[in-house]
């Protein structure tokens, strides 16, 4: 009971709530803004949805039991199926990120969260570009 707790350096965890949907989606806009040409551009051909969890039907197309399964999600018609420009009576080609399986993500791996709304952002852009899961993880183990 003697010892002195050490200081915090910057952060007051005790005061720090988590962050919200809002708080959410302005980190994916400050990764969109990092960006390179012509990425940032291609991204801005996609909307940006956050939501705290993917709905049942998604888990249902994914075979998946937990909703912190998923991260992230590009729903939509990729370039490489010729959904580089809206048409009447398509949606938009959306990027979703859920917040609730980022944070527990965050919580269980030593990444900023900036870094893991970063990565899931540019992962499911790749989807919109055209890259699969396995052309992503080859990129990933050769940078």
């Amino acid at each position: 009971m003697g010892q002195k707790l050490p200081d915090f350096p910057t952060t007051r965890w005790s005061d720090a709530m988590a962050p919200s949907l809002e708080d959410m989606e302005r980190m994916a806009i400050d990764a969109l803004k990092t960006l390179p040409e012509p990425f940032r551009s291609l991204a801005q051909q996609t909307t940006v949805r956050i939501a705290e969890f993917p709905d049942p039907d998604v888990l249902a197309e994914f075979d998946v039991d937990s909703p912190f399964e998923i991260m992230g999600l590009f729903v939509g018609e990729g370039m490489s199926e010729g959904g580089a420009s809206p048409e009447t009576g398509r949606l938009d080609n959306a990027i979703w990120l859920y917040r609730r399986p980022m944070l527990d993500y965050w919580a269980e791996h030593e990444e900023t969260l900036g870094s893991v709304v970063r990565h899931v952002f540019i992962h499911e852009l790749g989807h919109h570009i055209g890259l699969s899961d396995d052309d992503m993880e080859r990129i990933e183990a050769g940078a």
